[in-house]
């Protein structure tokens, strides 16, 4: 492995160890739970919903 590869695979794995801002560790919403919230949203936005 040359230097450049090391050193790119050390920064790699720095930056997969960093906490994400904003995020919690907890558990991730389920795909239904998401596509009945993207359906709410086009819901709102149809022409003539107000």
């Amino acid at each position: 492995m040359t230097r450049i590869d090391k050193a790119f695979s050390e920064l790699s794995a720095r930056i997969n160890d960093m906490a994400v801002p904003g995020r919690s560790n907890g558990a991730s919403p389920s795909i239904a739970s998401l596509i009945g919230k993207v359906d709410a949203a086009k819901l709102r936005y149809q022409p003539g919903s107000r």
